[in-house]
């Protein structure tokens, strides 16, 4: 009866450990299977029958991969291209409106009050025989003012140009009586304009070393390579957008584009992170191409991008409506202009431009077509054995309920009930012989 008892308790054991065996080959074989997908640059299949259809916004919040943004890197290269041609073109062609402090010139402010722009022209034309560059009203209500640019006065021309806008429009000052001390005049050299451009180029140059430095000893020299590349973009975008708009270009507006590139580099390294957290050891796997685990690790930063930039945009826009509508500082609305379009094509760049530009680079090292390679095999051989094609859905939502569907179609049917155990080379399992 004890003997009787052990090869029972032995039958039992065999068939533990026969399914255990079976379990961990379903789980491998089905998370293979779920993962397969196309080579990248091919459309996505339809997804399996049985896998739910989420909608944008709910494959854009989980971010599983369910948009190919690495596998269509041909249509942004192209959009990017189409961009940096447009502004390339205006800046050569159109150039840039520099401010006073660049050029050089004479600056004469008084209050506004009752005055028009039209007015405040004929009366410089009138007493000094020419038109003035521009005039433009800065602030609003009582603390508006007139903004008179032109090019450098003598002293005598501006005493006279002070002497004939006092008389035309009697300027009040804070007691409320004429006065001109209200009118007030500034002389800016183009040499002190001169000294703010070398200084930030030579700002940006060092900015631009050591963010390599560091990208490459952190990451790796195709990331630094990629994110610099990004930052160059990025700034190049910034300014064809000043040329084509016809900002002025200010100081403010230098350290407004000086400041967007720490943003850019930000969001740059958030998707280089994930990317290197998903690409880690994909050598010794298959499941994955480098391609698309690049895509994925998009994905899976989508919303943080997102976020970022729109609490980065918010507070921008309020500087506007500040700037602009309520206090007329145009220190502040230079400052933010730039800031608010940088963001933008911060946010583009990291998403669009860099991590593509990544992968194009990456597949062209030996050890990811290899591995691609090596992929591509294993899904053709899959789909010979199913006898049809490994569908790419499966591999857009890993982690979703498409995955626990092609685990349950790609597992083997496991012994029934009551079934004799069977040992992995196929013959039933006999007697256990008894123990020594």
């Amino acid at each position: 009866m004890a003997k009787h008892g052990k090869d029972i308790e032995g039958g039992v054991q065999d068939a533990v450990d026969v399914e255990d065996a079976v379990d961990v080959q379903d789980a491998v074989e089905g998370d293979d299977a779920a993962d397969d997908v196309s080579s990248t640059g091919v459309e996505l299949t339809a997804p399996a029958s049985g896998a739910p259809h989420h909608g944008f916004f709910v494959r854009l919040y989980t971010g599983t991969g369910a948009f190919d943004v690495v596998g269509k890197r041909k249509l942004w290269f192209g959009i990017s291209g189409l961009i940096v041609l447009i502004v390339l073109a205006s800046i050569l062609i159109r150039g840039f409106t520099f401010g006073i402090d660049f050029e050089g010139g004479t600056k004469v402010s008084f209050p506004r009050g009752d005055a028009t722009t039209q007015q405040v022209e004929d009366v410089f034309s009138q007493t000094l025989g020419k038109a003035p560059e521009s005039v433009v009203v800065v602030g609003n209500g009582a603390t508006a003012t007139f903004q008179i640019r032109a090019e450098t006065l003598s002293n005598a021309d501006t005493e006279k140009l002070r002497d004939a806008l006092f008389d035309k429009f009697q300027p009040k000052g804070e007691d409320g009586k004429p006065s001109k001390q209200v009118i007030s005049d500034s002389a800016v050299s183009e040499t002190w304009g001169g000294q703010i451009t070398k200084k930030a180029l030579i700002a940006l140059v060092v900015f631009l070393v050591l963010v390599s430095v560091y990208i490459a000893v952190r990451y790796e020299l195709y990331m630094a390579l990629s994110a610099l590349a990004a930052l160059v973009f990025d700034l190049l975008v910034t300014a064809g957008v000043y040329s084509i708009v016809g900002f002025e270009v200010t100081p403010a507006t230098v350290i407004g584009l000086l400041t967007i590139l720490g943003f850019s580099l930000y969001d740059t390294v958030i998707v280089f992170d994930k990317v290197e957290e998903n690409v880690h050891g994909f050598e010794h796997t298959t499941r994955r191409t480098f391609a698309e685990q690049a895509n994925l690790a998009i994905n899976q930063t989508f919303m943080r991008s997102i976020n970022t930039s729109l609490i980065s945009v918010l507070p921008i826009i309020s500087l506007i409506v500040v700037a602009v509508w309520m206090l007329g500082v145009g220190t502040l609305k230079d400052l933010a202009l730039v800031q608010l379009v940088g963001v933008v094509v911060g946010t583009y760049s990291s998403i669009f431009f860099a991590t593509p530009l990544l992968v194009s680079l990456r597949e062209r090292t030996e050890l990811v077509r290899a591995h691609t390679r090596r992929v591509e095999n294993r899904r053709r051989n899959a789909a010979a054995k199913t006898g049809g094609e490994v569908g790419a859905s499966d591999a857009v939502e890993p982690e979703t309920v498409g995955a626990s569907v092609a685990t349950a179609e790609a597992a083997p049917d496991k012994p029934a009930p009551g079934a004799k155990p069977v040992r992995p080379s196929g013959r039933p399992s006999g007697k256990r012989s008894p123990r020594r």
